[in-house]
């Protein structure tokens, strides 16, 4: 069995390095391992620097020629991924590769399909610097739940690792951030078994990275409602 960790990646300059770095150390329970880099058409250095490290053994590169969006960044990676079990890492800091242990074990387990890193159920060893971000996304987070019918702490997490046959089941079509609640909707209705379980967080100010803001939370709410009812295999 192999491990496939997509770490998408839009001007990310100062911490990419540090993350593919701590990704290559992270234990993954004794399975091989690749990591791909997507970059989103970054214009900080990000662009450059995945070059360098995609020369290194074990990774592969996805260069995206204009921005398109996280989730296309995500899906673009799960289509160059070669491994059984899909991680998704963020190429910030606030996700942390010493947490794949706790990801992978639901699945390898057989309890879990997809497995969810919950910022929420890890509430006491995470750190928030926004209490108003914090109560904000708990307030979409419950209405995402109420639309598509789950009980979830953290939707909008994205610590996110999954069996790579679930598209098996399922396709994603969202560009942004919507892809959290495409992924959520569609899952649900496919009787696919979502676990999460508690992750560390360290959150990034909103001058040292990117946040979902409220115009997000409307596209995510949108999101959901369409993928409640839209087919859930294109």
């Amino acid at each position: 069995m192999k491990i496939s960790i997509v770490i998408p990646a839009y001007n990310e300059k100062k911490t990419i390095r540090e993350v593919v770095e701590r990704t290559q150390k992270a234990d993954t329970l004794g399975l091989e391992k690749e990591i791909i880099l997507v970059d989103d058409f970054s214009k900080d250095g990000t662009r450059e620097i995945i070059k360098e490290l995609g020369a290194t053994p074990g990774k592969k590169i996805v260069l995206h020629e204009k921005n398109q969006g996280v989730g296309a960044a995500w899906r673009d990676g799960i289509a160059a991924s070669n491994g059984d079990i899909i991680i998704r890492q963020d190429a910030d800091t606030e996700y942390q590769p010493e947490d794949f242990p706790l990801l992978l074990k639901p699945i390898l387990d057989g309890r879990a399909d997809i497995v969810y890193g919950s910022r929420i159920l890890g509430f006491k060893k995470s750190k928030y610097r926004y209490q108003t971000y914090l109560w904000g996304g708990l307030m979409v987070n419950w209405l995402i739940n109420r639309i598509v019918g789950t009980r979830l702490s953290d939707i909008l997490t994205a610590s996110k690792t999954f069996r790579k046959n679930i598209f098996d089941r399922i396709s994603l079509e969202s560009v942004h951030f919507e892809i959290e609640s495409e992924l959520t909707a569609k899952a649900k209705r496919a009787g696919l078994r979502i676990v999460e379980i508690p992750i560390t967080y360290r959150a990034r100010s909103f001058e040292e990275g990117k946040k979902i803001r409220w115009h997000h939370a409307f596209r995510l709410l949108k999101a959901a409602v369409k993928y409640r009812f839209a087919p859930i295999k294109k």
